[in-house]
């Protein structure tokens, strides 16, 4: 009976060890986010200091991080109003992008794959975007073709925006309480 018994305490341990760190990983890399309204960043995720959480989800996604001195990535699955980006909707990046050396701006389904579109774009960068005058940044995306800057969504219903800011300043990317202003994200009209 004491075997059994051990076996079982054992196997309920490690399932619910192992769905706390997936449920805890399933949407980032852990605890140490740093929020900027829809935008979501982990600064220690590419890091030695890197928590457990970072590190297992890291793994289970397969990516290679960022080093902090690299740069720092932020990404997006909402809106400003919390709405999930819908591909089937006009949805509007706009406002003043964190000072970076050079950024790119990627649009993916959910599962990471980038949108397949007509267009064959799939993001921006910050040497051929089109800015405007006061410095800020307008990026459309949505299904159907924009004048300017434009992403095809493919329609997809869920998308992914990361933005990632290479060469920022040092103060920016070790930030883990606050983060800089970030452009905005609004869902201006959806069928």
């Amino acid at each position: 009976m004491r075997p059994l018994l051990f076996i079982l305490t054992l196997a309920i341990g490690a399932v619910v060890g192992l769905g706390l760190v997936w449920f805890a990983t399933a949407n980032g890399y852990g605890p140490g986010v740093v929020h900027a309204g829809a935008w979501k960043a982990w600064p220690r995720a590419g890091t030695e200091d890197a928590d457990p959480y970072a590190r297992a989800a890291l793994a289970r996604a397969g990516e290679l991080p960022l080093e902090l001195a690299d740069g720092l990535a932020f990404v997006a699955t909402t809106d400003d109003s919390g709405k999930s980006l819908d591909g089937r909707c006009d949805i509007r990046l706009s406002g003043t992008v964190p000072q970076a050396r050079f950024w790119t701006l990627t649009l993916t389904d959910h599962d990471g794959n980038l949108v397949d579109n007509a267009a064959d774009r799939h993001g921006f960068t910050s040497t051929e975007v089109v800015w405007n005058r006061d410095g800020t940044v307008d990026v459309a995306l949505g299904p159907r073709a924009r004048a300017g800057n434009w992403l095809p969504t493919g329609a997809r219903d869920r998308l992914v925006l990361t933005l990632r800011l290479y060469d920022a300043p040092v103060g920016l990317a070790s930030r883990t309480s606050d983060a800089p202003d970030m452009p905005k994200l609004i869902t201006e009209r959806c069928p």
